[in-house]
């Protein structure tokens, strides 16, 4: 016996959708599901691989330090 489907997370779209993507009640309810994938799709972060290592990052804060602030003074 199959578990039952999770439900459709409308909350979720919506919110999306209407808030991260601003649009329109009506240009939302018109779009199609792939649609809505698609800009869901475009909106993922990048792979960004692995994090630089220690030594590569001890390396870059060398080559550009932060500018001393005004407290540092």
């Amino acid at each position: 016996m199959r578990a039952p489907a999770a439900p459709f997370p409308w909350h979720e779209v919506m919110a999306f959708g209407l808030g991260r993507l601003c649009w329109t009640p009506d240009a939302f309810w018109a779009a199609t599901p792939r649609e809505i994938l698609a800009a869901v799709e475009a909106h993922r972060p990048a792979e960004a691989g692995e994090p630089p290592s220690r030594t590569t990052l001890d390396a870059l804060m060398r080559a550009h330090p932060d500018p001393a602030s005004r407290n540092d003074e």
